[in-house]
C-alpha cells in the first residue's frame, strides 16, 4: 500500500514540475530584468527538484528491492518481527 502511495506522489510531483516548466515557457516572451531573474531562479529550482525526485525514486526502489530480498531470504524472521510489532501495537492500543 505504501509503495502505491509513493508512486502516486512521485507521479504527482512529476506533473507539477512539468506544469511549472510549461508555465515558464509560456511566459518566455515577458521582458524585464526582474522577470528574467525570477524565471532563472525558477528554472534552477525545477532542475534541482527534478534531480532530487529522480534520486529519491531510485533510492526508494533500491530499498524496496533490498527489503524484499531480506524477507525472501529469512521468511520466518520476517514473520517473527511482524508478530512482535503487532503484539506491541496491540498492547499499546489496549491501554487506551
Amino acid at each position: 500500500m505504501e509503495q502505491v502511495t509513493t508512486e502516486k506522489l512521485m507521479a504527482d510531483l512529476r506533473i507539477v514540475i512539468g506544469d511549472a516548466e510549461e508555465l515558464l515557457m509560456a511566459t518566455a516572451g515577458q521582458a524585464g530584468a526582474r522577470v528574467e531573474e525570477v524565471r532563472a531562479r525558477a528554472q534552477e529550482s525545477l532542475r534541482a527538484a527534478r534531480e532530487r525526485l529522480e534520486e529519491a525514486g531510485a533510492a526508494a526502489s533500491a530499498g524496496m528491492r533490498e527489503i524484499d530480498a531480506q524477507v525472501r531470504a529469512n521468511p520466518w524472521a520476517a514473520v517473527g518481527i511482524a508478530a512482535g510489532v503487532g503484539l506491541v501495537i496491540g498492547v499499546l492500543l489496549s491501554r487506551r
